[in-house]
């Protein structure tokens, strides 16, 4: 049988900081709107296939307007810019909060390489 990913034990929601706070066993994980933004697993950021992602831009200063649960498996997560189809499952929760660093080293590497902000628009190159 394959291993059961941990549950949260409490999920608590900041709108004034604008972070979605996870409590596991091994910790409490404070996860950014912007960060669940930019890695929402909705087909509008992901594509509709491997390599048809789309490189979120211009997402720095995006709230939340709320959480919902999602059957027994994800959070749906409602975006202040209107975003809110991405289904966030309890293994992409865990997943997010454990290995933030790595996820969010890959998305201001990307951002560098296509020569955009998290502000929006391109940086000029000189």
């Amino acid at each position: 049988m394959a291993d059961e990913v941990p549950l949260p034990t409490d999920i608590r929601l900041h709108m004034k900081s604008r972070t979605l706070e996870l409590v596991y066993a091994d910790g409490s994980f404070e996860l950014t709107a912007e960060f669940l933004r930019v890695h929402s697993p909705s087909a509008e950021v992901r594509g509709h296939g491997i390599g048809q992602g789309v490189l979120q831009v211009g997402k720095k200063h995006v709230g939340f307007r709320g959480v919902e649960p999602s059957g027994n498996y994800a959070l749906k997560i409602i975006f202040d810019d209107g975003h809110d189809s991405g289904l966030y499952t309890w293994e992409y929760l865990h997943d997010l909060a454990h290995d933030q660093k790595t996820y969010w080293d890959k998305y201001l590497a990307d951002l560098a390489a296509a020569g955009a902000s998290r502000d929006g628009g391109l940086i000029a190159r000189g």
